[in-house]
């Protein structure tokens, strides 16, 4: 147990609160999306979008967490840390999850959950924008993010280029 225990003393707490702190603000601003999914029963609503954001966060942080344990221990030569790879991770992920979340419609040639698919995907680079520190850009996409889904759509509603079983999206 003191083993256990003595292996928190080891490594710095800053960074890992840092991490942290980043993947809540990423949860956060999903949420806010995600909200808005929820709104109008969407398949993948508020608590999908805060994890899809937090985990594409926490999964950055804890590259950077990696690249700089090992940088610390003068193993350059001997890992080689691609944040790319974690990024690309992070995609093909939520590939998956918006897979998930589209359907065809029976009966017609519409398809239901591209939106929200789309906006998993958004919430997961918002999520890597704050893993990065890149707060205000994390923040400013989540804005941007909400005026596409809530302007645009009451916009295609007003000048009604929306088919009336398709209105929810």
């Amino acid at each position: 147990m003191d083993a256990w225990l003595a292996t928190f003393t080891e490594h710095a707490w800053e960074p890992q609160l840092v991490v942290l702190l980043s993947t809540a603000y990423a949860m956060l601003l999903g949420g806010v999306i995600g909200f808005e999914r929820e709104l109008k029963d969407r398949p993948a609503g508020f608590r999908t979008h805060m994890l899809v954001a937090g985990a594409a966060a926490l999964l950055v942080g804890l590259g950077d967490l990696i690249a700089n344990h090992f940088a610390a221990q003068h193993s350059q030569q001997i890992l080689r840390i691609d944040p790319i790879r974690l990024i690309e991770a992070v995609v093909t992920a939520v590939g998956f999850l918006g897979a998930g979340a589209i359907f065809r419609r029976a009966g017609g040639n519409s398809v239901a959950g591209l939106t929200t698919a789309a906006s998993l995907l958004m919430v997961a680079t918002i999520g890597i924008a704050a893993g990065l520190h890149a707060q205000m850009l994390a923040l400013g996409a989540t804005v941007i993010t909400l005026a596409v889904l809530v302007v645009l759509a009451w916009v295609e509603r007003r000048a009604g280029t929306r088919k009336e079983e398709r209105r929810r999206a």
